[in-house]
């Protein structure tokens, strides 16, 4: 049998459709681009450029000047810099997203390969704490924090965060190892790897898409927070940045070049990563959709 060879006639409509989704990705992406185009034309003009009339259009001179006092501040106006609050975010963040991440991945770990009493009831116990609203436990999370003499303090905010995205990665990891032949498992445990020998030398090697996945989601979910943030950090030198951009006001009027300019540089890591790590995160995703 030949295979049949698609004259001039068919490839046109195939041709036009393909070009009709990406016009239309196209737009889309243009349309969710928009907030990005309005926070870096407002902070490249100074001042007395800013309007609500005139947001769309470009700046009649560029300058950095906003940037510069978002970034290091303006005692003349007021504002307070966010260079130190973005130190305070690197230093709460990656602890949090590598803690929480190993947990987690340990816990799916244990759920997925090692059954035992209970399993099934404590696989939902923990799940049941995505569910739970932040506002529905802040007395008694700054009651334990102050019990614990981590109030106030980068600390307890690493603490929480930790404790608050157990439950997101073991999902995720529970699934992503219930994806893996249990076969590998048992041929470790024959040559006598007991179960944290099991977890490093066959697990651990293969969780790179599981990492990846667990460390965009928890890397932007704590960035971005701020809930907790404010509410356990009273001290503005321990605040992180998204508290410090809140509070980027001058004394007398708002800056609005100046905190467009100061939320385009605290949405920068999380853009960075999802950029460059997003066809990662989608393929983590699918390796554990199959299983769980």
């Amino acid at each position: 049998m030949s295979a049949r060879v698609a004259g001039p006639g068919q490839a046109r409509p195939l041709r036009l459709g393909r070009i009709a989704v990406y016009t239309v990705l196209v737009l889309f992406a243009l349309f969710y681009l928009m907030p990005i185009y309005v926070l870096l034309v407002t902070g490249l003009k100074s001042f007395d450029q800013v309007s609500l009339d005139r947001m769309w259009n470009l700046p009649q001179s560029f300058s950095l000047d906003s940037f510069r006092d978002a970034w290091f501040g303006n005692e003349q106006t007021a504002i307070r810099g966010l260079a130190n609050n973005f130190s305070n975010t690197l230093l709460l963040t990656v602890p949090a997203t590598l803690i929480s991440a190993m947990l987690g991945s340990l816990n799916g770990y244990v759920l997925a390969k090692w059954k035992f009493r209970g399993a099934d009831v404590l696989f939902p116990i923990i799940l049941f704490g995505m569910f739970i609203p932040y506002q529905a436990i802040l007395i008694p999370l700054v009651q334990t924090t102050q019990a614990l003499g981590l109030y106030g303090s980068i600390p307890g905010l690493v603490f929480v965060h930790v404790v608050y995205g157990i439950p997101i990665t073991t999902l995720i990891f529970r699934n992503y190892y219930a994806g893996v032949p249990s076969e590998l498992v048992e041929a470790a445990r024959i040559d006598g790897a007991g179960i944290l020998g099991v977890y490093r030398h066959v697990l651990l090697p293969l969780s790179l898409p599981g990492f990846v996945v667990v460390a965009i989601w928890q890397f932007t979910s704590i960035w971005n927070e701020f809930l907790f943030a404010i509410v356990l950090t009273s001290n503005p030198a321990v605040q992180p940045i998204m508290v410090a951009l809140n509070n980027l006001a001058g004394s007398y009027s708002v800056q609005w070049n100046v905190q467009m300019a100061g939320a385009l540089m605290a949405a920068l890591p999380t853009l960075l990563v999802y950029i460059l790590l997003g066809r990662y995160f989608l393929r983590g995703l699918l390796a554990g959709s199959l299983k769980g």
